[in-house]
């Protein structure tokens, strides 16, 4: 299936996270190109550099499914367009295994190429997310 080009506007970018929204990854990521250089900024367990989205989904959304039964639950509550680069604005509404509430922010600075994602830094609260893992251990 070919990704037809896309326009950079407020209006993709809140489609193409819906997908998140839904709790459908795979309609997110089919717009995330395989060698995206995604950095997770922070000192936590999901923190690091990953140069692929294989990578990037073993490392962070893999590790959050075993701890957050029902998924990140993600809701997109800002999007700000500039030429081939968006950032968005995320707040998680998951709770964890134990009961926690996962009650995150996070804010990606998302970079186009034709139509698909090519980088993006992340930010969120490290803090919650360390207590997550401590709290919901994982093998």
């Amino acid at each position: 299936m070919a990704i037809t080009q896309m326009a950079i506007t407020h209006e993709s970018v809140r489609e193409l996270f819906k997908g998140l929204e839904s709790g459908d990854g795979s309609a997110f990521f089919e717009h995330v190109a395989d060698n995206v250089d995604w950095i997770v900024m922070g000192t936590h367990p999901l923190a690091g550099h990953y140069l692929s989205k294989k990578a990037f989904i073993e490392g962070t959304f893999a590790k959050l499914g075993q701890v957050l039964p029902n998924g990140a639950q993600l809701h997109t509550e800002n999007v700000i367009v500039e030429g081939d680069q968006a950032v968005v604005e995320l707040h998680s509404l998951a709770t964890a295994r134990n009961g926690m509430r996962f009650d995150n922010r996070y804010c990606w600075v998302v970079y186009f190429q034709d139509g698909l994602i090519v980088r993006v830094r992340a930010y969120l609260d490290s803090t919650m997310v360390g207590r997550l893992f401590e709290e919901n251990s994982i093998a």
